[in-house]
């Protein structure tokens, strides 16, 4: 069974939606890990950081209208729903969990894979 850590980054959705513009991205750092936060007009999705091809922060980069990450070195399109790029020249990104409840938004990390 997968044990979950979940990580406050902020106080509610408005408060998220006020930081965060549709299409914009932020880098987080949690229990020694680097997470790109990433807000689109579906909602929030959280992937590692760094591209798989070769270890760009896809926090540098751009969102498009498909909801996919694009690598700002080499643009490698990555779906923000299961992290798969898109012409499968690269491994997959991991996704991680959002959760907005009425205590604020939480990001989840898999605390127990070694990723």
């Amino acid at each position: 069974m997968e044990k979950i850590d979940w990580y406050k980054l902020y106080n509610s959705e408005t408060e998220a939606k006020q930081e965060m513009a549709i299409n914009s991205t932020r880098k987080v750092r949690v229990s020694g890990r680097v997470i790109c936060i990433i807000r689109t007009v579906s909602g929030f999705f959280a992937i590692d950081d760094a591209c798989p091809h070769l270890g760009e922060s896809l926090s540098k980069g751009t969102v498009n209208y498909l909801e996919e990450i694009v690598c700002p070195w080499h643009s490698y399109r990555f779906s923000l729903k299961d992290g798969e790029e898109c012409e499968k020249r690269s491994k997959a990104l991991h996704t991680h969990s959002i959760k907005i409840d009425v205590k604020g938004v939480f990001l989840g990390v898999n605390s127990e894979k070694g990723y």
